[in-house]
């Protein structure tokens, strides 16, 4: 019997990365909205507001901007003063085009692996077909 696959990465990082792409791709300003209390969160407190805070991730608002897997981290002025800005990935609990609205909201479950009481496919129905028994993937609108 072989060793169970390793699980697959979270979903967070690759979805941002994605969306602030295609955001930029199409010429709007990229947006997320950070729970600035969690952990490892390093961001301005000036301007944090009921616990969270918008972020202009635009490359025209940004310097050395990295998006991990693990943290995000740019340099960015604030009234004029540059802060280095660091904060887990985590953190982040959306994003979304500031001229159109447009973007996702993110759940708990883009962070890792599904429960492990999850029916495996055979249980499911096996096959390639995937069964009938998934929950349908939901995306949100942030307006």
């Amino acid at each position: 019997m072989s060793p169970a696959p390793p699980p697959p990465p979270p979903k967070r990082p690759y979805l941002l990365r994605a969306m602030h792409q295609w955001m930029s791709d199409s010429g709007h300003t990229p947006h997320v909205i950070v729970d600035a209390e969690r952990a490892g969160a390093q961001v301005p407190k000036a301007y944090v507001k009921e616990g969270k805070i918008v972020l202009n991730l635009s490359p025209s608002a940004t310097q050395r901007l990295k998006l991990g897997n693990d943290e995000i981290e740019f340099d960015a002025r604030f009234a004029g003063v540059v802060h280095h800005v660091r904060f887990p990935v985590a953190a982040v609990m959306g994003i979304y085009a500031r001229e159109t609205g447009e973007g996702m909201v993110f759940s708990e479950s883009d962070l890792g692996p599904e429960p492990p009481n999850r029916p495996t496919s055979a249980e499911e129905g096996g096959g390639n077909n995937g069964g009938g028994n998934r929950p349908r993937p939901q995306l949100k609108v942030v307006k």
